[in-house]
């Protein structure tokens, strides 16, 4: 199709037309050129000629020299066609959009008609909206403040019930008075939310209701617990625990819990002191039960009765303190934060800044102590007349050390500041004065009947009685497991009392007695001392003493058999003379020329000495044969024989000595014999001496 449309001639038009024109054959060439040209230089992959193309194609058009000239004309034939097509459809168009601006221009008329008819209502109903528009505002507030009032009513305000269940002494005090107490202390807790708004009458109001509803919720509270302290029965080991939830509320006005705490203890007392008076004379009220018998029938010796006395003391103290820690340490802390928050509302009664607020223990000692007043007064009572009515000082001394080792177990108990502590004190000092005061009657009546040592010098039977009753409260002492911190120093007081008076009254016998007799007397005593303190740790120091005291008797023993030896044997003269002499030759020389070195006095005390050996130690052990420590006599006379074998020594050495030097000046002439020297005259040694007075 196309190569036919490209072979065909040219259009016989332009012939025509070319011949026709009258115009240079010049300009009619440039024509055809520029077509010929317009035609050779289009694109044959241009879209526009392959759409026409296309175009030809699907119409079915034959390349031949009819169609090519009716071409054009049936193009534009169809052209004008469509065209004319596209009229009509537009005058239908025309013809509906007239119709249609006809019912836009009624629509308008209708509209500015409604909108008048509007604007005539809206003038009309304006007023009722504005009106309507007010009391929904209206409304909404009222609701707001409906519900603001019955969150109001809802909190702060008490139901007649409530009410009634916080005051009303007819209604029992349970759960729901104390859930009843905590929502009014939460509403004057909160009351100075409304303080703090612009209208304070209300707050002012709320606060007071809600004070005068606690005043009076705090005084049933009070009242209740008073009336279960009467019948609390402390021997149940589960308190009831409405009683403690009680006293931890109760705690918050400081005023009434002190009140009550009062009221309980004075009720305590007065049980406990019928109980103990019950159990001293068996006279049980009908509250009292008697479980074993009266301490007055079977406690007949004066110290049982004591301690059996001190032992129920203890008993119902330790009873006490267990039932009462239920009340007040396991609720401890919370007692304290109460008491704490109580201070704050009611700030007058706080005392010092630094001191504690609530310590549950020293509550329960304190509040133990004052249930234990009457049992003290009475204990005290009945403690004195058994003291003063007996003259022992032994029994006053075992009493005295019962009580001290009673008030080490209530200071466990109760604290150091227990007021039972100071009946404690006072019923040890009036024992221990007591002690004094029979002590000092028998050491006075001792001293008036005192006359002379014994003959064996032997201790005397006073100090023996003495000693026994030493013996006694330094066993006592011991077993009491006393509080001292010295306890050398606690029993110093008995050592005064029991053993120095005794002691000094042996040494006043000892004055009338001569220098032997005295001593061995007085070792005899101190050693019969000395043997009742030995075995008790806190008697060690004045042992030391005693012991100082035997060494300088036993000294001055020593000293008398030693002079004894010297004297019996003959050596006196001797070591008195040697006394003067030196280690110098010419006072060694002077030695034969002194009188006891002469030969006659020198063979006379060489024979004394003879006579003297055999029987010494049994002549000497014969002077202080009294003494009554077999040891002791002979340690003391085997000193003495040291001391004087040291003296025979010293004899021998300066004889020796002194022949030494005399030969050495004086040789023997030939034929005679020499002069018998110092030795020769006192043959005896130092060896031999030892010997015979081991």
């Amino acid at each position: 199709m196309s190569t036919q449309i490209l072979e065909r001639p040219y259009p016989s038009s332009l012939d025509a037309s070319a011949s026709g024109v009258s115009g240079t054959a010049s300009r009619g060439s440039s024509a055809l050129s520029s077509r010929i040209t317009n035609v050779l230089s289009a694109s044959y992959a241009d879209l526009d000629i392959r759409d026409a193309l296309e175009t030809l194609d699907a119409r079915g058009v034959e390349n031949t020299a009819e169609t090519r000239r009716h071409l054009r004309l049936d193009v534009q034939r169809e052209v004008i066609q469509c065209n004319g097509e596209i009229v009509k459809d537009f005058g239908a168009v025309a013809d509906q959009l007239k119709r249609i601006g006809s019912a836009i221009k009624s629509l308008n008329k209708y509209c500015d008609d409604m909108r008048s008819h509007i604007e005539a209502a809206h003038r009309e109903t304006a007023p009722v909206l504005d009106e309507a528009k007010g009391l929904l505002n209206q409304k909404e507030q009222v609701e707001t403040r409906q519900q603001i009032l019955n969150a109001f009513n809802a909190h702060f305000v008490l139901s007649e019930e409530d009410a009634a269940t916080l005051t009303s002494t007819a209604l029992p005090v349970d759960e729901d008075f104390f859930q009843t107490l905590t929502r009014v202390k939460k509403i004057h807790h909160d009351c100075q939310v409304l303080l703090g708004s612009e209208n304070q009458t209300l707050g002012l109001e709320v606060l007071e209701q809600s004070s005068k509803q606690l005043n009076s919720a705090f005084q049933k509270l009070f009242r209740w617990v008073q009336s279960e302290f009467k019948t609390l029965d402390l021997e149940n080991p589960q308190i009831n625990a409405s009683v403690r939830r009680s006293l931890r509320v109760l705690a918050e006005r400081p005023t009434l819990f002190q009140a009550c705490l009062d009221f309980f203890a004075e009720a305590r007392e007065h049980i406990l002191s019928d109980s103990f008076h019950a159990a001293l004379t068996g006279s049980a009220s009908d509250t009292t039960k008697l479980a074993t018998k009266p301490i007055e029938f079977q406690a007949h010796d004066p110290l049982r009765y004591v301690g059996d006395m001190l032992a129920w003391t203890h008993a119902a103290t330790v009873s006490e303190r267990e039932a009462l820690e239920v009340l007040f340490i396991s609720e401890g802390d919370e007692i304290k934060r109460s008491i704490q928050a109580g201070l704050e509302s009611e700030p007058w009664l706080r005392g010092d800044g630094d001191q504690e607020i609530f310590d549950g223990r020293t509550a329960l000692n304190q509040i133990v102590g004052r249930d234990l007043t009457g049992v003290a007064r009475l204990l005290r009572q009945r403690t004195e007349q058994v003291i003063q009515s007996h003259d022992d000082a032994t029994l006053a001394y075992k009493i005295a050390n019962l009580i001290r080792f009673y008030r080490t177990t209530f200071v466990k108990l109760l604290g150091e500041d227990s007021e039972v502590l100071g009946v404690f004190t006072q019923l040890e000092e009036s024992a221990m004065r007591q002690f004094r005061a029979n002590m000092r009657d028998h050491v006075a009546a001792v001293q008036s009947e005192i006359t002379l040592a014994p003959p064996d010098l032997s201790p005397p039977d006073f100090l023996e009685d003495a000693l026994q009753m030493l013996k006694a409260l330094a066993k006592s002492f011991d077993s009491s497991i006393a509080a001292f911190d010295d306890r050398e120093e606690g029993f110093q007081a008995v050592l005064t009392e029991a053993l120095e008076p005794f002691l000094g009254g042996c040494e006043n016998l000892q004055k009338s007695l001569d220098l032997l007799d005295g001593h061995i007397f007085a070792v005899n005593c101190l050693l019969a001392a000395k043997e009742v303190l030995l075995g008790y740790s806190f008697t060690q120091k004045r042992i030391s003493d005693i012991q100082d005291t035997i060494s300088e008797h036993v000294a001055k023993l020593v000293e008398y058999q030693h002079q004894y030896l010297t004297h019996t044997s003959g050596l006196l003269p001797l070591t008195e003379a040697l006394s003067e002499v030196s280690d110098t030759t010419d006072s060694l020389r002077s030695i034969p020329t002194l009188d006891p070195f002469k030969p006659d006095a020198l063979i006379s005390t060489s024979q004394q000495l003879d006579d003297f050996l055999p029987s010494a130690l049994i002549d000497a052990s014969e002077n202080i044969k009294r003494l009554r420590s077999r040891k002791m006599v002979h340690d003391i006379t085997e000193e003495a024989a040291r001391r004087f074998c040291e003296d025979f020594e010293f004899i021998e050495s300066r004889i020796l000595a002194a022949d030494d030097l005399l030969q050495d000046t004086e040789p023997a002439e030939d034929g005679q014999e020499p002069a018998p020297g110092l030795r020769d005259l006192f043959p005896r040694t130092s060896g031999e001496i030892r010997v015979l007075l081991s």
